[in-house]
């Protein structure tokens, strides 16, 4: 344990981003996963509900991700991985629809 005042106090701080940048991290998952889930549902049966769920899904996400990379708890490439991926998922079900 610390001893000295400004050891203590990075600690705290420390502590603090880690459960932040833990809570930026989990919300990024959880909205991954809706995008997805609605990406699989929208090819199962596609009408305009089901384009629209996927949209806002991905906006959502793509929202989230940002400012997690603004923030410092993403770096900004994992971010644009995860971007990528999310696009590419919405490409793929969309297309097969499209034509």
């Amino acid at each position: 344990m610390a001893n000295i005042k400004s050891a203590k106090k990075r600690i705290q701080i420390a502590e603090r981003n880690r459960i932040q940048n833990r809570s930026y991290k989990s919300a990024i998952r959880t909205l991954m996963k809706r995008c997805f889930a609605a990406c699989v549902s929208y090819k199962a049966k596609p009408d305009e509900q089901a384009k629209n769920d996927v949209q806002k899904s991905i906006n959502d996400a793509f929202s989230k991700i940002d400012k997690a990379v603004k923030r410092g708890s993403l770096h900004r490439n994992t971010g644009a991985n995860q971007k990528s991926r999310l696009s590419k998922a919405f490409k793929k079900v969309s297309e097969p629809a499209a034509k």
